[in-house]
């Protein structure tokens, strides 16, 4: 099997340069491994102790990032090394202080795998959530660097609980530990013989309850805001702009929305724009501008979502309608309300807080509408559900802790 999973790897490699011709996001995949194999040639090893972590994309980064700020603090002499699979994390995040070196992970062959870890030498490497990738780990193994898989989460629909999946699942016994979000991915991992699995939950959780201690006041948005009720609509896809189009031109007064749409193109911004009626500003175009006067603020750049959340009154999250839901975490941190769409089955704090009516999903306008009816009139409702959301964050943090303390045997 592993002669022919490499086979597959290296055919999918050649295909994929062909569709980086024609496909952007493709382009930087195979672009940025290229590069990494270059800087992987320039750096010289040395005696000094590393740390490697590996993540898929973004929301992997934010979970893996509790974890690098913790060991940052505690193991100042050690080196830490990033790497990411999905552009959509590494075009983001590339100039991360988190760690030393930012870069693509190279291509899972037997090749890649002996260079990657010639050149860093890791003493401890944690993979988080879904990541497993064979070759490397069978290295890592090889080389008896203790791995630890960490905010993992299974399912009986995952291969390596399938008949088929027998080539997957050695890939497993590689990791020295397993940190799972809950009780039924260790019963999963129990029933493969894997005993050293910890329930720790999410790392996420440690993530977001940080946001709470830090400044984040903006002062465009107390412009916008006012004394206005706001809902913040973040990581929109198409499938929900137009819900929201369709609300926001039909809203009462005193209703304020600020847009932060997942892809932020200046023709995707101008489609939202020309689908609202209401006075509608962007924010690279604000200025001097009299925000007040203004119905929509569209966020047209990154990383200031986060903060965004902290003026809203209710927040809507984006994704349940196409591809994927995002970050539910982020708003419901402030004790605000949410609302998704349909889709969000296998995103567990999501189907957590639908059942406890924090989250509530929408499937069309009409249930939008009704919804949003009841959140804009009734303050004593929207203060009930905002609380549900708060207080499953706290009761939930702690997880980074236990992997610091596992971590502190290794180390």
């Amino acid at each position: 099997m592993r002669g022919l999973y490499n086979l597959l790897v290296s055919i999918a490699w050649w295909i994929l340069q062909l569709i980086a011709i024609f496909s952007s996001k493709i382009r930087l995949f195979v672009k940025g491994r290229k590069a990494s194999k270059k800087l992987l040639a320039t750096i010289s090893t040395s005696d000094q102790p590393c740390i490697w972590m590996h993540v898929a994309s973004l929301g992997e980064y934010e979970q893996g990032l509790p974890i690098l700020e913790e060991i940052k603090h505690s193991y100042p002499a050690h080196k830490i090394v990033l790497t990411f699979f999905s552009p959509s994390g590494y075009e983001v995040k590339k100039d991360s202080k988190a760690a030393d070196h930012v870069l693509y992970l190279p291509m899972d062959t037997q090749s890649n795998t002996r260079q990657f870890l010639d050149t860093f030498n890791p003493s401890l490497t944690i993979f988080i959530k879904y990541e497993i990738w064979p070759n490397y780990l069978a290295q890592l193994k090889q080389r008896k660097i203790p791995t630890l898989l960490v905010s993992a989460i299974f399912s009986k629909r995952q291969i390596f609980f399938k008949p088929w999946g027998g080539f997957m699942r050695k890939s497993l016994l590689t990791f020295d530990h397993f940190f799972v979000q809950d009780q039924n991915s260790k019963v999963l991992l129990n029933t493969l013989g894997h005993q050293n699995v910890t329930i720790s939950g999410d790392t996420r959780f440690d993530r977001v309850y940080e946001i709470l201690k830090r400044d984040n006041q903006l002062e465009f948005m107390a412009r916008f805001k006012g004394g206005d009720f706001c809902l913040v609509a973040g990581s929109t896809w198409p499938e929900d702009e137009k819900i929201l189009a369709e609300y926001i031109n039909n809203a009462p007064k005193g209703q304020k929305f600020a847009l932060a749409p997942h892809t932020i193109k200046p023709t995707h911004i101008q489609r939202i724009k020309n689908g609202i009626s209401k006075k509608t500003v962007c924010f690279s175009e604000m200025g001097e501008t009299d925000l007040s006067q203004y119905d929509v603020l569209i966020i047209d750049t990154i990383g200031l979502l986060t903060k965004i959340y902290s003026y809203a009154d209710a927040a809507y999250v984006g994704g349940a309608f196409a591809t994927g839901l995002h970050n539910t975490l982020e708003p419901a941190v402030y004790g605000i309300p949410v609302l998704i769409g349909p889709n969000y089955d296998g995103f567990k704090e999501a189907e957590d807080l639908v059942a406890q009516k924090g989250i509530h999903s929408i499937s069309n306008l009409k249930e939008f509408n009704s919804r949003m009816a009841s959140l804009t009139t009734d303050h004593p409702f929207r203060t009930k559900t905002g609380m549900i959301n708060s207080n499953y964050i706290t009761k939930n943090v702690g997880a980074t802790n236990q992997v610091m303390d596992y971590v502190k045997t290794i180390l």
